[in-house]
């Protein structure tokens, strides 16, 4: 059996789309952050059994309250701004029974602005997405990973994603996941500095627009590498400033 979970916070415009990509699952569960439109309602009314819990700005652990409710013995996890094609759907049913497999990554296609993205930062990304449930734990609260013990295997086809489609909501989404990663880095004692804040996001910049052909995916390519390159800049301005108050044993 295979139970499919979804995150959401206020996601009444994606929840649709995602949930009817997962119906091939035997279980649906969205774990909600208390949303404030209709996620919840329009949820339940596909099939999903849903759980309201506060996110706290921990991922992870909103993650391992999914694994801990979920009754199958294989799990996928997808976001409610992704999408399983029926080209992945068959791949799943087909490779889920691998010997020995513990759990799968995922390659990602991402559609920004009505574009599939096929150069830069995002056409690298791979996710271990769908694992045994008893296979590992999520880690980390923000920029999660799903630490699976045991063998481990590839899909072929894509999932699809559809991140922010707007400039706002991008910049909205940059800001808050940057503060997010900023907190975790001074948990985790990394540290910054002046030149770093300057010259890192400049060398992500070039690095997804040009050395990884970021440039031949136009407009959309553009947009993504300098979003990506504010997000380092943001992260690492933002860890500076946590720093100049303190040793993180004294920021409980």
């Amino acid at each position: 059996m295979l139970t499919g979970i979804v995150l959401t916070k206020d996601e009444e415009k994606n929840i649709g789309d995602c949930l009817k990509s997962l119906e091939f699952c035997d279980e649906l569960l969205v774990i909600d952050d208390f949303s404030k439109d209709k996620t919840p309602e329009l949820a339940l009314k596909l099939g999903a059994e849903v759980y309201q819990r506060k996110l706290g700005d921990d991922f992870a652990a909103q993650r391992n309250f999914g694994l801990q409710k979920a009754k199958a013995g294989w799990i996928l996890f997808v976001d409610a701004d992704e999408r399983v094609s029926s080209e992945l759907k068959d791949e799943i049913r087909k490779k889920i029974n691998l010997p020995g497999v513990r759990g799968f990554y995922f390659k990602r296609q991402d559609v920004f602005f009505d574009r599939k993205l096929k150069f830069g930062e995002t056409a690298k990304t791979k996710l271990l997405r769908l694992a045994r449930r008893d296979a590992g734990q999520w880690k980390r609260r923000v920029h999660e990973v799903w630490q699976v013990n045991g063998k481990t295997a590839e899909m072929t086809a894509p999932l699809v994603h559809y991140p922010h489609q707007t400039i706002t909501q991008f910049l909205e989404g940059i800001n808050h996941y940057s503060s997010l990663h900023a907190q975790v880095l001074y948990e985790e004692r990394k540290k910054t500095s002046l030149s770093q804040i300057i010259f890192y996001p400049l060398a992500k910049f070039f690095q997804n627009y040009f050395f990884r052909l970021g440039f031949l995916d136009g407009m959309p390519g553009l947009i993504l590498a300098l979003m990506m390159s504010f997000h380092s800049f943001l992260s690492r301005g933002k860890l500076f400033m946590l720093l100049k108050k303190g040793p993180v044993e004294y920021q409980q």
